[in-house]
């Protein structure tokens, strides 16, 4: 249990360690010594921690050694900059610390990586330039009056002027005059020259003053040496060549040669070269950088000025001036905004209307001139889109109330541009045309005659409504109010009947039909309404008086077990007649075979015979009829029911006369 306790407790230790050191800080190059750089928190309750710092990679005493205290149980560390501290983003931008944790047995080891961040607001003198010795340029004495002699660069500074003089004294006869400085760190030959001053050495004390107090110095030394006993030249002063845009850095532009001994090359002007550097054994001058005409500014034409001197004896040179013409290539196609261009118009859409604008640049010279073209696809010869000064327009009106006169405009836009070879890029355009519901449907007044004996769902006639709008039969039919004896069918708008006509208690009929289209705008809610008003006359019947008999009948309707006993009743009934009907005509046989008067006597005894008379037997029931007539006109059938054996029989009653009906109205009980 204790193994497991202390497994635990261990594990604790390790986990709060992990997550309590910093793996990675961020600090400005201006923090001073005695910074803290980073706290964190170790537990370690049995024994007495330590926390050291193992190296610093690359090496510097910028550093202390970590400090350990403990504060409510929890022990605090602090990882500070020392007292020799002088960050420098330029000269190193990231250091690795390598720090080692351990309390009793346990040890964690664990690097401590610190970034330190350029400070946009310092700068200070840095270098040869800024150490107690200074730094130390040679020049011939054969320089030029006011020539540049050298450049002072300060880390930091950028784009900010800064002020520099010189501040030690350079009174002759100890300088031939004034050496001068500007603002942006050149230092030039006195306007007297350097003759005669071989193997002097001239110190001169420089201060940098930059706005908010900010200044800092430094010393340069410049040795005279005597004129070059050898001669350096080139074959020719100046050089102009051409080379093509799409060269990579690091490619082959020319090879300088000088004539002399044991040479070294170098660029003197422009200072630093952006674009080319030359080889200094071998006088190779290659690309630096991309040269893109429309990135790189000044790309175009660089005079470069080459120097060459001899190794040992610096002062011996000469110097050879090189233009370098950078030629245009076309690498890139125009690059467009929109890409794609879809859009979505309705049909009422005025012409004239813009659509979209499109804006197009050539990677490979900023502000040359484009050429735009439009071109149709589907349908191919469309006249309705319209290119104008990059500006995509409604040229026609966009209808869609025909037969195929509704489309999606599909063309695309080619943008060509002048250089060699040319290059072109295509946009896609899109334009999908929506209908536009803008006509409301319509129908002319009917009058339709229906007999007053016309039977349901009788067709009065149809309806045909039309609508300007595309597609025309998208309508529907309906009856706005009116009698529930008509009905109009929804889609094809067939009027019929439903309910029974009487001429004599309504002669005519109007109705409004109300028409409603669907279907002919994007919107699907978006309905147009239409009415029209029919006339339903009634026509009275024919004028033939029909027998009209009136029955009451009584049905009666058995349970399903009767029908089933009633049927095998008389299955079995039916056997028994048959069983019978066999046993008569087999009797018949034998009398006729034998036709004596006793077995005749014995087969008249045998059959079963009926009691009563024949006429009793034949006796047919009296009819039975109800009659009713009202005095009105039928020409519906006329049915009369005779009872017959218990069953009822149905006959058809024909129109007769009016004499006819009379007699047989007078016999009827």
């Amino acid at each position: 249990m204790m193994l497991f306790r202390l497994l635990a407790i261990l594990f604790a230790l390790f986990i709060s360690v992990l997550h309590s050191l910093p793996w990675s800080i961020d600090i400005s190059e201006s923090q001073g010594p005695g910074t803290t750089l980073q706290s964190f928190s170790f537990n370690c309750s049995s024994y007495m921690p330590t926390l050291e710092l193992l190296s610093v990679r690359p090496p510097t005493s910028f550093f202390n050694n970590p400090s350990l205290h403990r504060h409510k149980g929890v022990y605090v560390g602090k990882v500070t900059l020392s007292s020799s501290a002088r960050l420098d983003a330029l000269a190193v931008n990231r250091y690795e610390l390598q720090l080692q944790y351990k309390c009793g047995n346990f040890v964690v080891a664990g690097p401590l990586f610190v970034h330190v961040q350029r400070d946009p607001g310092r700068f200070r003198c840095a270098g040869p330039f800024a150490s107690p010795a200074g730094e130390f340029i040679y020049v011939p004495e054969t320089v030029t009056p006011g020539a540049l002699l050298y450049t002072l660069l300060l880390p930091g500074l950028g784009a900010q002027r800064a002020q520099m003089n010189i501040t030690s004294a350079q009174d002759p006869p100890l300088f031939p005059g004034p050496f001068s400085i500007d603002e942006q760190g050149l230092l030039r030959a006195p306007s007297q020259g350097l003759r005669g001053q071989a193997f002097k050495t001239f110190q001169l004390q420089i201060l940098v003053s930059l706005g908010k107090g900010q200044s800092c110095k430094g010393m340069l030394t410049v040795k005279v040496l005597p004129a070059p006993s050898s001669q350096v030249s080139f074959p020719q002063k100046a050089q102009s060549i051409t080379i093509p845009e799409d060269l990579v850095p690091g490619s082959k532009v020319i090879q300088v040669q000088a004539r002399g001994f044991n040479l070294l090359y170098e660029i003197i002007s422009p200072l630093p070269s952006q674009l080319y550097s030359i080889g200094q054994a071998d006088g190779v001058v290659r690309t630096t950088a991309p040269l893109d005409l429309a990135g790189a500014q000044g790309a175009a034409v660089t005079k470069l000025q080459v120097r060459a001197f001899e190794k040992l004896r610096p002062w011996a040179s000469a110097e050879f001036d090189l233009t370098v013409n950078v030629r245009a290539v076309n690498q890139w196609p125009p690059r467009c905004h929109p890409a794609l261009l879809v859009t979505q118009v309705p049909e009422t859409t005025p012409v004239g209307t813009v659509l979209s604008k499109i804006t197009c640049v050539d990677p490979d010279s900023a502000g040359g001139p484009l050429d735009f073209q439009l071109q149709f696809h589907n349908p191919p010869d469309s006249a309705s889109l319209h290119l104008r000064d990059r500006v995509l327009e409604v040229n026609t009106t966009l209808d869609c109330d025909t037969l195929g006169a509704c489309f999606q405009h599909a063309a695309s836009i080619l943008v060509l541009d002048d250089g060699q070879p040319q290059m072109t890029t295509e946009v896609p355009v899109l334009v999908m045309v929506t209908p536009v519901n803008e006509f409301s449907p319509a129908c002319v007044p009917r009058t339709f005659r229906v007999r007053e004996d016309a039977g349901p769902h009788t067709l009065l006639g149809s309806m045909v409504g039309t609508d300007m709008d595309y597609p025309h039969n998208s309508l529907e039919y309906y009856i706005s109010g009116g009698p529930s004896t008509f009905a109009v069918d929804r889609l094809s708008g067939e009027l019929r009947l439903l309910g029974p006509l009487d001429y004599e208690q309504q002669r005519w009929y109007k109705i409004i039909i109300l028409l409603i289209d669907h279907s002919q705008d994007c919107d699907l809610n978006h309905h147009r309404s239409g009415s029209c008003t029919v006339t339903i006359e009634v026509e009275v019947s024919s004028t033939m008086t029909p027998l009209i008999v009136t029955e009451v009948e009584a049905f009666w309707k058995p349970e399903p077990w009767f029908v089933v006993v009633l049927t095998a009743t008389g299955v079995v009934l039916l056997l028994a007649l048959g069983w019978l009907l066999s046993r008569v005509l087999r009797g018949f046989a034998q009398l006729l075979q034998a036709p004596s008067k006793p077995a005749r006597a014995l087969l008249l005894n045998s059959i079963p015979g009926n009691e009563g008379p024949v006429e009793k037997l034949m006796e047919a029931p009296r009819m039975e009829m109800s009659q009713h007539f009202d005095g009105r006109a039928h020409d519906v059938p006329n049915f009369h029911r005779t009872p017959i054996g218990g069953q009822m029989t149905r006959t058809r009653s024909c129109p007769i006369s009016q004499q006819e009906g009379d007699a047989v109205a007078g016999r009827a009980p």
